[in-house]
């Protein structure tokens, strides 16, 4: 069985998870709004997000968390409460809208330390690109659930879009990166999926 590292304040990490048994998280449009709103509520005040993709039965994250300095929330709680908190509103949501009454999401939640830039990179186009890679769409640029189009647009947005785009030096080296071929085996062997 897999050690589940605690989550630690200023680290970055790549958060996931799937449906149990590789269920469906997502039905309709409804359901990710929800998530994201709920996203917002739970974790969004203890993190910096820089990329995530929601995909009908898994979902990907990439986020730091803040410092305990940085967190206005009192009092603060262990970083992984926050996510088990969404996950929990989450699923009390979907099991009485669909009349189900059992888990939703695997358990633990998996997270991988970023701990070098070229992997931060690398899992930023992972997930930006993830619905390509599951042949959701044909296109991540046009795929709705995705940082992507968030990170290239003006729109108002809690993601952390100036200092992503500072990683890829800037919007055209990111945009093109983007349409590199990512070996992925390598990143999901890496990420145990």
């Amino acid at each position: 069985m897999q050690k589940i590292e605690p989550l630690q304040y200023g680290k970055y990490y790549h958060i996931y998870n799937r449906g149990i048994n590789g269920s469906k998280l997502f039905y309709e449009d409804e359901n990710y709004n929800y998530f994201l709103k709920l996203y917002n509520t739970h974790v969004d005040p203890i993190v910096d997000t820089f990329a995530y993709c929601l995909m009908k039965n898994h979902f990907h994250l990439l986020v730091r968390i803040k410092d305990e300095n940085e967190i206005l929330l009192q009092p603060i709680k262990q970083p992984h409460q926050y996510f088990s908190n969404l996950f929990n509103a989450y699923t009390k949501a979907i099991n009485k809208k669909y009349s189900r009454n059992s888990s939703l999401f695997q358990r633990t939640f998996k997270r991988k330390l970023i701990d070098n830039e070229a992997y931060l990179k690398n899992v930023i186009l992972y997930i930006n690109t993830n619905p390509v890679h599951h042949k959701t769409s044909v296109n991540y640029i046009n795929y709705k659930w995705s940082s992507y189009t968030e990170s290239i647009s003006d729109t108002f947005t809690s993601l952390q879009r100036e200092q992503v785009i500072e990683w890829f030096n800037d919007l055209e080296n990111f945009k093109s990166l983007h349409t590199n071929k990512l070996n992925i085996i390598e990143i999901e062997n890496y990420l145990e999926l």
